[in-house]
Parts: structure tokens; C-alpha cells; sequence
């Protein structure tokens, strides 16, 4: 089912084209199916979490003008997800800004705030509430001008919750997640694209638990800008800031202004997108131009 730019429901089959939450489409002359998918500003995308399909992207989001990465105050952060998030926001070509939720359930935020915007250097971080409404017109004003929004997260981080505050109505179901973890169940099935009553429109993703890189443009560049930043400074241009001389990245984890576990993740997601890449390049060698399997060699 499509939504029209005045918000009715259109029922028009997508057989052979690729769309996702967001797109903008043109239909046949019959009103029966997407004819073409047209081009798009910003992609969240993914790998496939299909086992079968692993070598395949998943576009979660189109046309977005903002991404919110959710993350609840009642759990302990999460700076590891949220790199993998931020290199994929980026990467999609969206505006990227770390929302803080459930603020209303917790005395000071401050703590886990700044461990968060040590992870997100250069995006907003904010704190918002969907049961008390605090931070929830600071949100509206990311949709101003028509614009697009999308709400990412785990599941039980609030993203229901809010995104029924930022509508001003009940529009998804809301569950309690489990007292011992603070992990939620899935109550968001499928993206929907959603009106806002002030203006733009929202886009509520399901509960993504494992966060899977596709291929990068310039997003663990973007993502990592702090790490990147130390590295114009090393005194070797290929340096693996291991135990090179004059290594600025060795120097800055030395005197403690540098995370080495951040160093570690940024060189973890490098590696594994230099993976990805290998694999879709053999998986595009097994396809002919048709997209058909290519014939094994005897």
C-alpha cells in the first residue's frame, strides 16, 4: 500500500521494483503498479539479515531528511551500537541526531548524555520524553519545511511512545519492556510513513537489534571524525597506529584524550566493510547482467 502527497491510501502493487518506506513513484496510466521508483535523496540502508541474502542490501528508509537514533536513558549506553548507527546515517546521505528518550524515568541524564557525545562528535544530542512531552517540540522542528523524519532504535527504547507524542494521538501500540534488561518487544511490524499534524512527515522503523553495515561512502569517515582528525597528524600516511613513531592517533589513547576502544571499533568496522565488499563483489560474479546464477565451472 502507497501514501499519496494528501496522505490517502493507495493500494497499487510493487511487483519488479524496489521500493521502500518514503520513496516517491510514478504509477501506470491503469492506477495498478509502481512503473518506476524515482531517484532518491537519502537511502538508510543495510545488509539483508536473511542468512540467503547476506550479500544484499535492505533500505529501511527513502527520502529522509533526518535520521533520530533512539536510545533510552534507563539503559546503560550503548557507544558501539551507536557508531554502527551514525556510519549509517551518514552513509545515507540524512542529517543524523541522537535522541535520548525516557528522561522522564530517570534523575540526571547528564552522565550518560556526554558518554554519547563523546561517540557523536559534531551531531545533536538530545533528551526527550514521550510520556511527559519534554524535548518533543524541539523534535517537530526537524520535520519543518515538509521535511522527513525517521525514528530508529532498538526495540524498547520508546520509539512507539514517541513517535505517539510527536503525532499527538495513539497512532502504534505501546508495551512495557522487561524489568530485568529493559529490552522491549517488537510493537512496530513494518516502516510506516506517517503525517504529522504540524507539518513533514515521520517514518517509524521495527526494532532493529543488530545493526549491519552495507557498503560505506565517506560514513565511518563522518562517524569517526575525532579518529580521523588525529590521523592527518601521524607522521606515516599508511600508519596502522599500532607502535609506528610520531603515530598522533598512539599518542592522543597515551595521554587518555582518546577512547582506545573507540580506536578498536573504528578499526573493526573498517575490516568489516572491507569483508562486505569482498563478498558482494564474489556475489555479483555468480550473477550474469541478467540476474540470472551463472553456471558453475566443471
Amino acid at each position: 500500500m502507497l501514501q499519496s502527497l494528501d496522505d490517502r491510501p493507495l493500494r497499487v502493487r510493487n511487483i519488479g521494483a524496489d521500493v521502500a518506506v518514503g520513496d516517491f513513484v510514478s504509477i501506470d496510466p491503469d492506477g495498478e503498479r509502481v512503473q518506476h521508483v524515482l531517484h532518491r535523496h537519502s537511502a538508510f540502508v543495510r545488509r539483508a539479515s536473511f542468512v540467503g541474502n547476506r550479500a544484499e542490501a535492505h533500505t529501511i528508509a527513502a527520502n529522509v531528511g533526518t535520521v533520530m537514533l533512539l536510545h533510552g536513558l534507563t539503559s546503560p549506553p550503548n557507544p558501539r551500537r551507536l557508531e554502527r548507527e551514525l556510519v549509517l546515517a551518514w552513509d545515507s546521505g540524512a542529517r543524523p541526531v541522537v535522541v535520548m528518550t525516557k528522561i522522564d524515568l530517570v534523575d540526571d541524564p547528564r552522565p550518560t548524555v556526554e558518554a554519547m557525545q563523546d561517540v557523536a562528535p559534531g551531531v545533536d544530542v538530545l533528551v526527550a520524553s514521550g510520556i511527559s512531552g519534554e524535548g518533543v517540540d524541539e523534535l517537530r522542528h526537524y520535520a519543518n519545511d515538509n521535511a522527513t523524519i525517521a525514528l530508529l532504535g532498538a526495540s524498547g527504547v520508546g520509539k512507539s511512545t514517541l513517535l505517539n507524542s510527536l503525532v499527538g494521538a495513539s497512532r502504534q501500540a505501546t508495551a512495557d519492556v522487561r524489568e530485568g534488561d529493559q529490552r522491549g518487544r517488537h510493537t512496530t511490524t513494518a516502516s510506516e510513513l506517517v503525517r504529522l499534524p504540524s507539518g513533514g512527515w515521520l517514518i517509524d522503523t521495527p526494532g532493529v537489534r543488530a545493526v549491519s553495515l552495507w557498503s560505506s561512502g565517506r560514513g565511518i569517515e563522518r562517524a569517526f571524525a575525532d579518529v580521523f582528525e588525529l590521523m592527518d597528524h601521524c607522521r606515516f600516511r599508511d600508519c596502522k597506529h599500532e607502535d609506528e613513531p610520531d603515530c598522533a592517533v598512539s599518542s592522543a589513547v597515551a595521554a587518555g584524550t582518546l577512547d582506545p576502544r573507540r580506536l578498536d571499533s573504528m578499526k573493526r568496522l573498517v575490516a568489516e566493510e572491507a569483508a562486505l565488499e569482498a563478498e558482494q563483489k564474489a556475489h555479483d560474479k555468480t550473477f550474469d547482467k541478467r540476474g540470472a546464477r551463472r553456471p558453475k565451472k566443471v
